[in-house]
C-alpha cells in the first residue's frame, strides 16, 4: 500500500527552457548512473533471450552500413531472417520493462530531494500503478511504431508528445489516458522546448552506440532521467512517494 506525502527538502528545478533542462538531467544522470546501467544490463539481457529465440542478430553485420543506401537499409533491418518476430517479441520487451524505467524515474527524484535510495526503489513500477504504465506504455509503442511505419522522420515529431507520461504516471498515480491527455495538452502548448528537449536527449541516449555499440548501455538511459527533469521543469519538483512496510 502506498501513499503520498508532501515534505520540504532540498532539490533542484530547471527552468522551462531546453539548455536548462538538459542540464539538469545531466547532473541527475551523473547521480543514478548505476542504476541506470543495471537497467540497461536487464533489458540486454532479455533483447539475448529474444535474439536466442527469433534467431535474428540486432548487433550484427552493421558493417554493411558504410556503403548503405535505402534498398539495402531495408535489407539490412527489415527483411533478414527472424526479424518479424524479433521486432514482435522485442516490442513485448519494451512494454514489460517499462516499469523499471519508472523506478528509474522514481530513484532520479529520490537523489534530487537527497533522500536515501534502495536498490528495490528500481522496480517501484511494479508495486505502483503497474497496469497503468503497461497500458501507457502500450498505447504509445503503438503510435511510435504506426509513425515508424509511415516514416521515420514523424517519430521525431510525435515522441516529445509523451515525455511527460510516466513521471505523471508514477507521482500523480494517474491513469493511463489521463497521463496521456496531461503530457499531450502540455507539450502542446509548449511544443518547441519539449521537441529539443527530445530530440537533444535521444541523441545523447544513443551517443554510445559509437563507441562499437557496447556504449549505448552507458547512456540509454538518460532519456528517462530528462523526462524526470522536464516534469519538474513544467509541473514542478514531485511529491514524494512512501511505503508503509
Amino acid at each position: 500500500m502506498s501513499e503520498f506525502n508532501e515534505f520540504d527538502q532540498q532539490g533542484s528545478v530547471p527552468e522551462r527552457s531546453t539548455g536548462s533542462i538538459i542540464s539538469h538531467a545531466f547532473e541527475m544522470y551523473k547521480g543514478v548512473f548505476l542504476y541506470g546501467l543495471v537497467a540497461m544490463i536487464i533489458y540486454l539481457i532479455g533483447d539475448f533471450v529474444i535474439q536466442s529465440i527469433s534467431g535474428f542478430g540486432s548487433w550484427t553485420n552493421y558493417s554493411d552500413f558504410k556503403d548503405f543506401d535505402e534498398d539495402s537499409y531495408r535489407e539490412l533491418l527489415l527483411n533478414r531472417p527472424g526479424v518479424s518476430l524479433y521486432y514482435s517479441f522485442a516490442g513485448v520487451l519494451s512494454i514489460l520493462l517499462s516499469p523499471l524505467y519508472v523506478g528509474l524515474i522514481y530513484i532520479t527524484n529520490k537523489f534530487n530531494t537527497k533522500t536515501p535510495i534502495e536498490f528495490t526503489d528500481l522496480f517501484i513500477g511494479y508495486r505502483q500503478n503497474l497496469g497503468n504504465i503497461l497500458l501507457y506504455s502500450l498505447i504509445t509503442n503503438i503510435i511510435l511504431f504506426i509513425a515508424a511505419m509511415l516514416c521515420f522522420l514523424p517519430v521525431v515529431f510525435v515522441f516529445p508528445l509523451f515525455l511527460l507520461g510516466y513521471p505523471i504516471l508514477l507521482f500523480e498515480n494517474a491513469n493511463a489516458m489521463d497521463a496521456l491527455s496531461k503530457t499531450f495538452n502540455i507539450a502542446k502548448e509548449n511544443y518547441s522546448v519539449f521537441l529539443g528537449t527530445g530530440l537533444l536527449s535521444v541523441i545523447i541516449s544513443i551517443a554510445g552506440i559509437v563507441l562499437c555499440c557496447v556504449g549505448i548501455i552507458f547512456t540509454a538511459p538518460f532519456i528517462y532521467i530528462a523526462m524526470y527533469s522536464l516534469y519538474c521543469a513544467y509541473l514542478g519538483k514531485p511529491r514524494q512517494i512512501t511505503y508503509n512496510k
